[in-house]
Protein backbone atom coordinates (compact mmCIF):
# COMPACT_ATOMS: atom_id res chain seq x y z
CA UNK A 1 0.00 0.00 0.00
CA UNK A 2 2.69 2.14 0.82
CA UNK A 3 4.40 1.93 -2.75
CA UNK A 4 1.14 2.59 -4.05
CA UNK A 5 0.78 5.99 -2.11
CA UNK A 6 4.34 7.00 -4.19
CA UNK A 7 1.81 7.52 -7.24
CA UNK A 8 0.52 10.95 -5.70
CA UNK A 9 4.42 12.14 -5.76
CA UNK A 10 4.17 12.08 -9.71
CA UNK A 11 1.83 15.40 -10.18
CA UNK A 12 3.70 17.09 -7.18
CA UNK A 13 7.17 16.41 -9.08
CA UNK A 14 5.83 16.84 -12.51
CA UNK A 15 4.97 19.89 -11.79
CA UNK A 16 7.71 21.11 -9.32
CA UNK A 17 10.33 21.06 -11.87
CA UNK A 18 9.06 24.23 -13.57
CA UNK A 19 12.65 23.98 -16.03
CA UNK A 20 10.93 21.16 -17.22
CA UNK A 21 7.53 23.03 -18.72
CA UNK A 22 8.77 26.66 -18.51
CA UNK A 23 9.08 27.45 -22.09
CA UNK A 24 6.50 27.76 -25.25
CA UNK A 25 6.96 25.71 -27.49
CA UNK A 26 5.38 22.92 -28.73
CA UNK A 27 2.07 24.67 -29.32
CA UNK A 28 -1.23 22.48 -29.08
CA UNK A 29 -4.37 24.11 -29.81
CA UNK A 30 -3.21 27.49 -29.80
CA UNK A 31 -2.01 27.18 -26.03
CA UNK A 32 1.68 27.23 -25.46
CA UNK A 33 3.57 24.21 -23.82
CA UNK A 34 3.33 26.03 -20.50
CA UNK A 35 -0.19 26.17 -19.90
CA UNK A 36 -1.06 22.55 -21.78
CA UNK A 37 0.92 20.75 -19.71
CA UNK A 38 0.06 22.07 -16.64
CA UNK A 39 -3.90 21.50 -17.92
CA UNK A 40 -3.14 17.66 -18.97
CA UNK A 41 -1.90 17.22 -15.37
CA UNK A 42 -5.73 17.15 -14.23
CA UNK A 43 -7.37 14.15 -15.33
CA UNK A 44 -4.03 12.41 -14.72
CA UNK A 45 -3.90 13.43 -11.35
CA UNK A 46 -7.35 12.44 -10.94
CA UNK A 47 -6.78 9.43 -12.53
CA UNK A 48 -4.21 8.48 -10.43
CA UNK A 49 -6.02 9.45 -7.04
CA UNK A 50 -8.77 7.35 -8.43
CA UNK A 51 -6.31 4.17 -8.93
CA UNK A 52 -4.62 4.92 -5.12
CA UNK A 53 -8.23 4.58 -3.24
CA UNK A 54 -9.21 1.79 -5.35
CA UNK A 55 -6.27 0.06 -4.78
CA UNK A 56 -5.98 0.95 -1.05
CA UNK A 57 -9.94 0.08 -0.46
CA UNK A 58 -9.33 -3.42 -1.78
CA UNK A 59 -5.95 -3.92 0.06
Amino acid sequence: MKYLNLLLLLPFLGLLWMPLYDRHDPVLLGFPFFYWYQFAWVPVTSALIWIVWKKGRDA
